[in-house]
């Protein structure tokens, strides 16, 4: 488990909160918080993949490592496998991860725990999820659900993602958290696979490894970070930031 490589895709255009990479949380950027976030697991470099000058220029500032990617890429993994090119032309990244750039209460234990699946040569990508405690997110489209079979304790190999409310009956469901450990020739494959099905109609990119055969574990681990999405996320992280500082 060496040559690991930590990319963090970051944009300036947001459907619901536009350009909320930058936005002030306790007197720092949401990005730099993330880019901490992921420093801390200390597993190896990482760097920001962004469009925006404005997001390379925090980064910087920050004492971080930033690219500049195209600005037409229709999702983060087809972002970071452009900065992958720029990064490490010389391949020496074997394991590439993937890091939404707005979870700024991430564990950095959350990145750890999805690597260590990759122990397994028969897992293609690793990532994570916690339980759902809360009762509204069992019916929230927004909060992703993984479906799964317990291959070892606090771990499952998916079966499936979705929005809806699933599996059916009593029983625990996962809340998905938006990180991906990737092997770099499944993220090299995943790239160049068309949009699946099963993918367009949940508008979830992840379903697209999953109809091409690809294995995805997931490490169960205590709780979600707080993903930023909204005003209303975003006054809800910067009262949990504050309190930290």
């Amino acid at each position: 488990m060496t040559d690991i490589l930590i990319l963090i895709p970051a944009r300036m255009a947001s459907t619901r909160l536009p350009g909320k990479a930058l936005a002030d949380i306790a007197g720092t950027p949401m990005i730099v918080h993330v880019l901490r976030r992921a420093e801390a697991a200390a597993v190896g470099p990482v760097v920001v993949a962004t469009d925006s000058p404005e997001i390379e220029t925090a980064v910087r500032n920050a004492g971080g490592r930033a690219v500049i990617t195209r600005g037409d890429h229709a999702s983060g993994s087809d972002r970071i496998f452009e900065a992958l090119g720029k990064v490490d032309p010389g391949r020496r990244a074997a394991i590439v991860v993937n890091v939404q750039g707005d979870l700024p209460t991430l564990e950095p234990s959350d990145i750890t725990a999805s690597l260590a699946l990759l122990a397994d040569d028969a897992v293609d990508i690793g990532t994570a999820a916690a339980e759902i405690t809360r009762l509204d997110e069992r019916d929230d489209a927004s909060v992703v659900k993984v479906v799964g079979t317990p291959v070892a304790p606090s771990r499952l190999r998916a079966l499936y993602f979705t929005r809806a409310t699933a599996p059916y009956g009593a029983g625990p469901l996962y809340h998905h958290i938006g990180l991906y450990a990737f092997r770099r020739a499944a993220l090299e494959r995943f790239v160049k696979l068309p949009p699946s099905p099963l993918e367009q109609r949940e508008k979830l990119e992840q379903l697209r490894a999953l109809e091409a055969g690809m294995r995805i574990d997931v490490a169960i681990v205590d709780a979600v970070p707080l993903g930023v999405d909204t005003p209303e996320d975003l006054a809800r992280a910067r009262a949990v930031l504050s309190d930290r500082t």
